[in-house]
C-alpha cells in the first residue's frame, strides 16, 4: 500500500491508461473496408488467414460471438436501482464523518468494520449482512444525461453505436428469450417509475422496456380493459387478425409491421388477465409497509411491484426502477432532501429484502443500487454537494456476500495528501489488473450472474460493426467484480 500512494506511475488508474492510449475509438463507417469477390480470392490466394476476415464475415451471417467466458450464473433475475441524480456517497454508502459538518441525526455506527449513517438508513443498516458494498468506483462522466445513459446502456452514449445501444435490461430479456415457456405473458425487461429509461436501441421492439407507473389500491396495468367490454373487444380483435394478422406476421415491408404485430399481441396477453391485475396492484397495506403511502410513484410502491412480478412467475428477468432526484447542490440535510430520499430508499429496499426472503427469492434475485457518479466530499458554500466522479455501488442477493466492502477511498475521500481511492479491493479484469471499478464493469457483473457471457459481440447491428454487450471486454478490459461472490 506504501508504494502504491508514494509511486505517482503506480498511482495511475489501469482502465485511465488505458482510455488514454486507446479512447474507445471506432472506425467511421465509410472508411470501414469493403472486399469483392476477386478481392476476397486475392486475400485467400495470398494465405491470409481467417481471422483476418472473421468481423466481415459475421456480420454477413448475423453471426453472435463470445469468448466462452465462465460466468458466475448465480442469479435469475436482476433488479435495478438507478439513483437519479447522483447519491452523495460520503453520506451513504461510504460513510465520512466530517467534524462541525455531519449531522448527529445521522448517527453514524460501524457494523462489522463497515461505517453506516443509522440515522439515513436504518433498515438497510441492520441488513448489511446482505449488502455487499463498491467503494473503489469511478464514473467516465460528470453530466447527469450523459453518465445516467452510461450506466444503462454499459458504454459512452456518444461513442458510435452508442445512439442505437440497448438498454441492458433489453440484452437480459433477448438473452432469456429462449428460457421463456409459452404460458410466461410478461415482458422480460419492465421498468418502474422509469419514463426516462433508456430504450431497445436496435433490437426488436419486444425486448423494449414496458412502463409501468405503480397504482395504489387500483387494479392491474392502466389501459387495459376496452370502454365496450370484454366481450365486444374480443369479437373487435378477432375481426382486425382476420383483416391483417397476415400483412403483419409476414409483412414485406421491414421489421416495423412485424414488431407492431409482436407488440399486438403482448398487449393483448396483459388485457383481462388475474395474473396481471394480482401482479400489478399495490395494496395499502404492503403500500405503507413498504414506506409510502398513498403516494403512487414513490420508490416503495416500485419495490412492492418487484416483488410481486417476480413472484408471478411469467417471464420477467430484469426490472430497473429510478429513484431521484439525489442532485443535491444546496442545503443537502435540509429535511426534504438527503433524508427524505434516503428513507424512501432505506423503506423500500429494506422491505423488498425481507419479502424475497421469505419468497426464496433473494438468493435468485441480484439487486443492483447504483447512481450516475458520486458527490463532493467537500461542502460548498451552499450547504451542498457537487459532482464528482467517485461514487459507490450497492448489491444485495443473488449470490453476493454481503457484510464486506470492496474497496476504500482515504479518510476524507478527496485527492489532497494521495489518491482518493487507496485500496481498489479487486483483482481488476483480464489484462488490466488492480485498478478502479467502473460502470462497463458493474454492468458485466450483472451479466455473469445471470450466466450471460459479457464478451458477446452480435453481428446483427444495422452497420455489420459488431455490437459489443461490454465495449473492449473481449480483450479482457473490463469485466466481473467476482469478489463480491467470494
Amino acid at each position: 500500500m506504501a508504494n502504491f500512494l508514494t509511486n505517482k506511475k503506480k498511482q495511475r488508474d489501469a482502465s485511465e491508461e488505458f482510455a488514454r492510449k486507446y479512447p474507445h475509438p471506432h472506425i467511421s463507417m465509410l472508411q470501414r473496408p469493403d472486399y469483392s469477390r476477386r478481392g476476397f480470392f486475392k486475400l485467400a490466394a495470398a494465405g491470409v488467414t481467417g481471422s483476418y476476415l472473421m468481423p466481415r464475415l459475421s456480420a454477413a451471417t448475423g453471426q453472435v460471438v463470445s469468448n466462452g467466458s465462465k460466468t458466475l450464473n448465480t442469479a435469475k433475475n436482476v433488479i435495478f436501482v438507478h439513483l437519479t441524480g447522483a447519491m452523495s456517497h460520503v453520506d451513504t454508502l461510504d460513510l465520512k464523518v466530517t467534524n462541525g459538518v455531519t449531522p448527529s441525526t445521522m448517527n453514524p455506527t460501524t457494523v462489522n468494520g463497515i461505517d453506516w449513517p443509522m440515522g439515513l438508513m436504518p433498515k438497510l443498516g441492520a441488513r448489511l449482512s446482505d449488502i455487499g458494498l463498491v467503494r473503489s468506483m469511478s464514473s467516465w462522466a460528470l453530466v447527469h444525461s450523459l453518465a445516467q445513459s452510461w450506466v444503462q446502456i454499459a458504454r459512452n452514449p456518444v461513442a458510435a453505436l452508442g445512439d442505437i445501444a440497448p438498454n441492458v435490461g433489453s440484452v437480459v430479456a433477448l438473452e432469456k428469450e429462449k428460457e421463456r415457456r409459452a404460458s410466461q405473458i410478461f415482458p422480460g425487461f419492465i421498468a418502474l417509475n422509469a419514463g426516462n429509461a433508456e430504450g431497445q436501441g436496435y433490437f426488436k421492439a419486444t425486448y423494449a422496456p414496458f412502463q409501468v407507473t405503480p397504482r395504489v389500491a387500483a387494479s392491474g396495468v392502466a389501459n387495459t380493459t376496452n370502454a365496450l367490454g370484454q366481450t365486444v373487444f374480443g369479437s373487435m380483435y378477432t375481426r382486425l387478425q382476420q383483416y391483417d394478422s397476415a400483412m403483419r406476421g409476414q409483412a414485406p415491408y421491414g421489421s416495423s409491421l412485424q414488431d407492431m404485430d409482436a407488440m399486438y399481441q403482448q398487449a393483448r396477453g396483459l388485457m383481462y388477465s388475474p395474473t396481471v391485475d394480482s401482479a400489478f396492484t399495490v395494496s395499502q397495506a404492503d403500500s405503507l409497509r413498504y414506506g409510502n403511502g398513498t403516494t403512487a410513484t414513490g420508490f416503495g410502491n416500485a419495490c412492492v411491484l418487484a416483488k410481486q412480478i417476480l413472484s408471478s412467475d411469467q417471464g420477467t428477468r430484469f426490472i430497473q426502477i429510478n429513484i431521484g432526484s439525489w442532485d443535491h447542490h444546496q442545503n443537502i440535510y435540509a429535511a426534504n432532501n438527503l433524508p427524505a430520499m434516503s428513507a424512501q430508499l432505506d423503506n423500500g429496499l429494506g422491505a423488498l429484502i425481507d419479502d424475497l426472503r421469505s419468497l426464496g427469492r433473494l438468493q435468485d434475485t441480484l439487486i443492483v443500487v447504483q447512481g450516475e457518479f458520486g458527490r463532493t466530499p467537500v461542502f460548498t458554500a451552499a450547504a451542498g454537494r457537487d459532482h464528482y466522479l467517485i461514487q459507490s455501488a450497492m448489491f444485495i442477493g443473488g449470490g453476493v456476500k454481503g457484510g464486506k466492502a470492496i474497496g476504500a477511498t482515504n479518510p476524507v475521500g478527496t485527492q489532497a495528501g494521495g489518491s482518493t481511492v487507496t485500496d481498489f479491493g479487486w483483482a481488476g479484469s483480464g489484462t488490466t489488473g488492480p485498478r478502479m471499478v467502473r460502470p462497463e464493469d458493474i454492468e458485466s457483473t450483472l451479466y455473469s450472474a445471470l450466466g450471460i457471457d459479457w464478451t458477446t459481440v452480435r453481428y446483427d447491428d444495422p452497420f455489420g460493426r459488431g455490437f459489443e454487450y461490454i465495449p473492449f471486454a473481449k480483450v479482457g478490459t473490463y469485466g466481473p467484480i467476482n469478489e463480491l461472490f467470494t
